[in-house]
């Protein structure tokens, strides 16, 4: 009975007709034919899943991300050997067949119903059907019609034979070959002819010979049995029986055939390219697991799905081309120059990091560092989100432009002076919170020290260039700290988990936050592209598998901080690398002007410095991986040794990260124009200062309710020579004008003034003749000199 079916059903088959349920065998055959005619007839063929490709720059590949390691070529791009070989083992009357090989099916249908098996005689085109079938179904997520498109069931090769006639139907021989050979399984993770060619033998499928076209084809059968790499002996049996078939079909000679199976097949696989389909085999893995996350996680980057599952499925599945910034040139250099100071796999709990940017666009031009990806995947320069730490790492006095920023902002010239408490290593001065008015304060006395002993009423881009705390501490109480914080989140500034730098006054002000060199470097962008901030992008481009370029939306700029403002905090932090007591004076070697800043944290810890010109950004943070013991103490760059800068007995932000900084900006200029600064307006030059009241004579209460009356904080100072009553005002410093919200020291009189010494005379002075020894007799007193140059 099955046969008779079988026979009506190929009969019907062959013709492409629907089968009428009618005929001579009975109840079965009319309910097995009207089932048959019952099953969906149109096949659809969804584009195959196939590797994407990440490029830096410059078009070199840095990474696949795939679910299937799968190149998609034209048939012509396959070797003329590759497709007679497939033919030949799989199915050697393809180009005879309407989708079904009649004689191969009845000799399997008969076999079967003798042994109660479903099995056998698959036409490539059948093939080719199941394998897009299970291909559709994964992709969909869906296991049960993947389990379904392969189970063994006369249903399923019913309705595998009705799609293979659709198929047949709507397309040509060749074109269901190439989809064949472009979707099959070749083993060790290669899906698709080319990523075969190129995984085994380093070649592109359309320069296959014919022991190598013999060798992938044999593979299809049992992929993980007929392995190469795993299974050689077993893989070489195999091809030499496609070998074999091949020249029983007169489509390769004896003589090509001997000579092929004489190649071993362990020498074939000398020139193996396994795909970079993963981070861990990239040139830039740290790169390239941004990338991954970024492309996941990004609001840019919603075009390519709503959701990052979504996204990813896609970046896996869909052929793209993602083009990123960055420049392999200097990410070549910056890398070079970080491990200059810090070699990777170093035992002395050193990192560094940096990363580049092109002001006014956030383009990401490089992002190294000096860390081992097999040891650990945290990227030292990227937020949390896209694979970085939770936090950063404190970034110290790099913290003190935002006080610029925002003193200048208030109306504080670019001359204007702080009036700095004394204090020195060791010898901090206390600020009291009672003298901070807002809620970004100190729960208790806040001690601040300087690198050496200085106070006193100082210029802003003197208290800048040697990087005083004291006077930051002061001027940044004076503005109020909250209004600094704000100043640092509209300019981008952030901790690495993405929420705002924490309330604490020594955060604010000295950096004891915690920020990562990306974000602060996009900070400070902000200054070089004169106050515009641009969210920080990886992304050129991205095209479909189909060479359209797919529209990314362009990264968020915005104007945060008034042009001419941003001219004037420039001025100022070209102090640190220009000033001969700058902090990093003599890192920048290169053309045209640099500004930047200095950051060194609470006992040698991390050290940072961040600089730019009007084109180029750079951050470079070199310092403690781990920052602390497990009982909580902070560990020490001091007396570490820095590979060819040697080893260094106190390490501040100007000792080996500014050096290394002015390195990576010099790569970073090649071949840019050199520009200038814009000068600072007179406006920002002359600041918007209001007059203090005269309060000289009052009594200390009420020139304190005098000057606050007039917006300024008050402190009371020292005890000075006046002819003014003792314990009156005698003066203030500043003293007629000073910048709204500032602070007004009161200097108080001790009600005395010296007599002014005077020279007697005589009417008839009398010459006296000195006559000078022949050598000194004491040693004339040494010239005084300053103290040691701040580094930090």
């Amino acid at each position: 009975m099955g046969l008779v079916v079988l026979g009506v059903l190929m009969g019907l088959l062959m013709a492409g007709l629907a089968i009428p349920a009618i005929g001579a065998g009975g109840s079965a055959t009319n309910s097995g034919v009207k089932s048959f005619n019952e099953l969906p007839s149109e096949f659809s063929i969804s584009p195959l899943a196939q590797q994407s490709k990440i490029l830096d720059a410059s078009g070199k590949l840095i990474a696949n991300p795939y679910d299937e390691n799968r190149i998609i070529v034209p048939l012509k791009s396959i070797s003329p050997w590759m497709q007679k070989a497939q033919i030949a083992i799989e199915d050697s009357r393809f180009y005879e067949h309407g989708g079904l090989d009649v004689r191969g099916f009845t000799r399997a249908m008969v076999s079967n119903l003798s042994s109660g098996d479903v099995q056998g005689a698959s036409t490539i085109t059948q093939q080719y059907v199941k394998i897009t079938l299970q291909e559709n179904a994964l992709r969909a997520d869906d296991k049960e019609a993947a389990k379904k498109a392969t189970e063994k069931t006369y249903t399923r090769k019913l309705q595998e034979l009705k799609y293979a006639l659709d198929v047949e139907r709507n397309y040509t021989k060749d074109q269901i070959l190439a989809g064949y050979l472009n979707l099959v399984y070749y083993g060790d993770l290669a899906y698709g002819v080319e990523a075969a060619s190129q995984n085994y033998f380093g070649i592109p499928a359309a320069k296959l010979s014919l022991v190598q076209a013999a060798l992938l084809a044999g593979i299809v059968q049992q992929p993980d049995a007929f392995n190469p790499v795993k299974n050689p002996n077993d893989s070489q049996a195999r091809r030499n029986v496609v070998l074999d078939r091949m020249q029983a079909l007169g489509v390769a000679t004896p003589q090509e055939v001997a000579a092929a199976k004489k190649v071993p097949v362990k020498s074939m696989l000398g020139n193996r390219k396994p795909p970079k389909g993963v981070c861990q085999r990239s040139s830039e893995p740290f790169f390239c697991a941004y990338m991954m996350e970024y492309l996941q996680k990004s609001p840019q980057m919603a075009v390519l799905g709503k959701t990052p599952q979504e996204r990813l499925k896609n970046i896996n599945q869909d052929g793209l081309t993602i083009k990123t910034t960055l420049d392999p040139k200097l990410q070549a250099s910056t890398m070079k120059e970080l491990t200059r100071a810090v070699p990777v796999g170093n035992k002395s709990n050193l990192g560094a990091a940096s990363t580049v940017i092109e002001p006014g666009t956030g383009k990401i031009l490089a992002m190294a560092q000096a860390t081992d990806f097999g040891s650990s995947q945290v990227n030292l320069n990227a937020d949390h989100k896209y694979g970085g730490s939770i936090y950063g790492y404190q970034f110290g006095s790099t913290a003190k432009m935002y006080a610029l920023v925002t003193a200048l902002e208030s109306g504080m010239p670019l001359d204007g002076t702080i009036d700095a408490p004394k204090a020195g290593p060791g010898k901090p001065y206390y600020f009291s919170p009672k003298e901070m008015k807002d809620k970004c304060n100190a729960d208790s006395p806040w001690p601040v020290s300087n690198d050496y002993t200085s106070g006193g009423v100082m210029p802003l881009a003197e208290a800048t260039a040697e990087s005083i705390n004291t006077a930051f501490a002061q001027l940044t109480i004076d503005l109020g700290g909250c209004k600094v914080r704000d100043t640092m989140t509209r300019m981008g500034l952030h901790t690495g988990d993405g929420s705002p730098i924490n309330q604490q006054i020594s955060s604010i002000t000295l950096g004891a936050g915690t920020t990562t060199p990306m974000t602060i470097a996009a900070s400070y962008a902000t200054l070089a592209a004169r106050g515009k901030y641009c969210e920080p992008t990886p992304i050129a481009s991205v095209t479909s598998s189909d060479g359209k370029e797919i529209k990314i939306p362009p990264t968020t700029c915005k104007q945060v901080v008034r042009a001419d403002i941003a001219d004037g905090v420039n001025q100022l932090l070209r102090g640190p690398l220009e000033d001969s007591r700058g902090t990093a004076e003599g890192a920048w070697k290169g053309a045209g002007p640099a500004a930047g800043k200095t950051g060194t944290t609470d006992n040698h810890n991390q050290s940072w410095f961040v600089g730019y010109t009007p084109s180029r950004v750079a951050s470079v943070w070199i310092g403690n991986v781990k920052p602390a013991r497990a009982n909580g103490q902070l560990l020490t760059l001091n007396h570490k040794c820095f590979n060819d800068y040697g080893c260094k007995a106190k390490v501040f932000g100007g000792t080996v990260a500014g050096p290394v900084w002015g390195k990576i900006m010099k790569a970073a200029m090649v071949g840019v124009p050199v520009k200038s600064f814009t000068a600072p307006s007179q406006a920002v030059r002359n600041g918007n200062y209001i007059p203090i009241p005269d309060v000289t004579g009052d009594s200390v209460g009420t020139a304190t309710d005098k000057l606050r009356a007039a917006g300024f904080k008050v402190r009371v100072g020292s005890r000075v020579d006046s002819n003014i009553r003792e314990g009156r005002v005698a003066r203030t410093s500043p003293g007629t004008r000073a910048m709204k919200g500032g602070t007004v020291t009161l200097l108080i009189s001790r009600g005395y003034t010296p007599p002014v010494q005077t020279r007697p005379t005589t009417s008839d002075p009398k010459p006296t003749v000195i006559t000078p020894p022949t050598r000194p007799t004491t040693k004339p007193n040494p010239k005084p000199t300053k103290p040691p140059r701040p580094r930090g």
